[in-house]
């Protein structure tokens, strides 16, 4: 299982908006349940991992201990082939290989690696025994997770930013669509600064009305659908009215679609924020308890 920390910065925000489909919207732009998210978010770093792990068809959970043993074996046999975390050197990456994603605990991967390939300048490994050819192999799975699987990150150190400049940024950013009641006691509704950081950037749409992305398509005879949009594409809109009846309407010429998304802000916003600007809005929202 994967244990990183992470001093704030992108790396902690790409892991929460990767977009999975966990706790995630849908592609179709349905929501997932207000309950799945919060699921997800309330997760530790170990049970999400074990979901991301199963969503994404990662295979069996390696061995730690046997990565541990593995890794030595792999820097003094491997690593000056494919490098010291397997990601490739003069030799190919380990990480992306059919042999090692294949194998579940070194079952597949020790009589491979015991064969060969001469053909192509790999020496066979004959003489090593099994066991820790199959350490080796938990060592390789154990940096397919570190890759793959996001739900095990753990996000520390969050709050290292400068509170007044953070201040600063939300007072000439955010208050042409938020009031200072916002802001109030902020830090207190979430269970950490990671879930903080996420909810500011990327608020949760949830079961909210308000936040909802909403539609006003004039059709060709001058005829008028609104509602909460539920898909939408080049070609067609589908809308959800108040009653939650859905109405489906091609895009085609003479069809007026008017989009309203209340986060469009927040996406505009994500595109020009700076790492700076990321650490200090945290750290001054963290501190409004």
């Amino acid at each position: 299982m994967m244990r990183r920390a992470v001093r704030g910065g992108w790396l902690a925000v790409l892991a929460v908006l990767a977009g999975l489909a966990i706790g995630q919207e849908g592609p179709a732009g349905d929501q997932a349940s207000p309950q799945h998210q919060a699921n997800y978010q309330n997760m530790t770093p170990e049970q999400r991992a074990t979901a991301t792990r199963e969503f994404l068809g990662l295979g069996a959970k390696p061995d730690k201990d046997a990565a541990r043993r593995g890794a030595p074996m792999f820097k003094q046999n491997c690593a000056v082939c494919h490098g010291p975390q397997a990601r490739g050197a003069t030799g190919p990456s380990l990480i992306t290989s059919d042999v090692v994603l294949g194998d579940d605990h070194g079952e597949h991967f020790a009589a491979y690696v015991k064969k060969g390939r001469p053909e192509k300048g790999m020496p066979a490994f004959d003489s090593m025994p099994d066991t820790q050819l199959k350490d080796i192999a938990e060592f390789l799975h154990e940096q397919i997770e570190e890759v793959a699987n996001r739900g095990g990150y753990q996000v520390l150190n969050i709050v290292v930013g400068d509170k007044a400049k953070g201040k600063a940024y939300v007072e000439g950013h955010c208050m042409p669509c938020h009031t200072a009641e916002n802001f109030s006691h902020i830090a207190s509704r979430y269970r950490s600064p990671e879930q903080l950081q996420r909810g500011w950037i990327w608020p949760s749409r949830g079961s909210e009305p308000k936040r909802a992305v909403t539609a006003m398509v004039k059709m060709r005879d001058g005829a008028m659908a609104a509602g909460r949009v539920v898909q939408v594409s080049d070609f067609r809109i589908v809308v959800a009215d108040a009653a939650g009846q859905k109405h489906a309407i091609e895009r085609e010429p003479g069809v007026e679609v008017e989009i309203k998304d209340p986060l469009a802000a927040h996406e505009q916003m994500i595109l020009t924020l700076s790492n700076n600007d990321l650490h200090n809005v945290t750290a001054w929202l963290a501190s409004l308890k």
